[in-house]
């Protein structure tokens, strides 16, 4: 009753693994005489925690795959030369809510025969002990991980705060121009990115980006790519320079391990113009005079290629009330309920039939609820909806 005692105490005292295992050891070695034992414990992985009465050579030689899972109270053990376990007689398993958390093999039972030695009548003790200091220490592991986990949910939150500070606030809603958006991260944060940008008194700049991967990395990756392009914007004097400043920023700070798509366009509505370049993203759509084009041209996507192969942006004249639907691969992969994908046809034909910004923006979305309905989401959705006025 002491020992239970004084390892309860220690417990209450949160000791360390190695003091709690330290008692077991006195228990088996001082108390009860037993001159070899080993004690295979389950933290992520099966390792020997404990031994006393062999050497590296010994331990080295012992299949712990032998052991596990093959038994489930104590029993004479099966020993073996090849397994490495020759040198034990008996095991006794620690299990924890059904399930095996370690095994304690105890051998050189003060030089008796297994049947007549006075050790047996201590086993359920033994198992006793060692299944406290067992549930002890997962408790503290599992009290430990929730812990980390509530610090990490609490970085993530602060970060979907920070991030969030890195979309427009406000969209322009005047005279020359109308825009719209969504975002939908498919957790704390994103690699998705949108964004408008005021260059000067006529220049508007409309830009959709992704980032490969999702999470921290691609969230931390995007917030350097919106600070560098917004630098950009007022001092590159064409789309192509900009873009390929951006595509060196995002090698300096990936090395090559992640790359971005992006969709960027500029309207001019001195001009009435819109000049775009699609870096390896999905096509934007522009929507005028009763038909439907896809914004393919510019070059391969940014971050993989120290000069970019061939790029070469458009400039295309806009008629009054053009609209543009610029989005992230988040929306044309959604899936109905045979499992086939929107794609981009399937975008261009939900949009067809509606003119008001406000509607298109609307249908985009309940398609969108309604994959929700049918089948999780696993990806980020972000779209931004534009319509150019005179």
């Amino acid at each position: 009753m002491k020992t239970i005692l004084d390892i309860s105490i220690a417990i209450n005292k949160n000791a360390s693994s190695e003091h709690l295992f330290g008692l077991l050891k006195n228990v088996l070695v001082q108390d009860l005489g037993i001159g070899r034992f080993v004690f295979i414990s389950f933290d992520k992985t099966w390792q020997i925690a404990l031994q006393e009465g062999l050497n590296e050579n010994q331990i080295s030689e012992i299949n712990i795959d032998s052991i596990i899972n093959q038994y489930d109270d104590i029993d004479v053990l099966h020993s073996s030369t090849e397994t490495g376990t020759n040198k034990f007689e008996i095991v006794v398993p620690v299990f924890h809510n059904k399930k095996a958390f370690a095994y304690l093999l105890l051998g050189d039972l003060q030089g008796e025969k297994v049947e007549i030695s006075p050790i047996i009548k201590h086993l359920k003790f033994i198992q006793t002990l060692a299944n406290i200091i067992v549930v002890a220490l997962e408790n503290k592991r599992l009290y430990e991980e929730e812990i980390k986990q509530i610090a990490i949910k609490k970085e993530l939150e602060m970060a979907q705060t920070m991030q969030s500070l890195l979309f427009p606030r406000r969209l322009p809603n005047n005279k020359k121009i109308e825009v719209k958006a969504y975002y939908r991260p498919h957790s704390e944060v994103s690699g998705d990115y949108y964004d408008v940008v005021q260059i000067d008194a006529n220049r508007t700049a409309l830009c959709v980006a992704d980032v490969s991967g999702k999470g921290m990395s691609a969230a931390l990756l995007m917030a350097n790519f919106q600070a560098h392009l917004r630098a950009q914007l007022s001092i590159s004097s064409t789309i192509e320079e900009l873009v390929n400043k951006t595509n060196k920023r995002i090698i300096e700070s990936a090395n090559y391990e992640k790359f971005i798509t992006l969709f960027l366009a500029i309207f001019d509505a001195k001009e009435q113009t819109l000049t775009f370049l699609n870096a390896g993203h999905q096509p934007a759509l522009l929507v005028s005079e009763n038909k439907i084009v896809e914004l393919k041209k510019g070059c391969t996507v940014l971050g993989m290629f120290d000069e970019l192969p061939k790029i070469e942006s458009e400039t295309i004249a806009l008629p009054n009330h053009s609209k543009l639907i610029c989005y992230t691969d988040g929306l044309t992969e959604l899936e109905d309920e045979n499992g086939n994908q929107l794609e981009v046809e399937g975008v261009a034909n939900l949009i067809d039939s509606y003119q008001n910004l406000k509607e298109i923006k609307t249908r985009l979305e309940k398609r969108i609820k309604e994959a929700e309905n049918k089948s999780a989401i696993d990806d980020d959705i972000t779209f931004l909806v534009a319509e150019f006025l005179r």
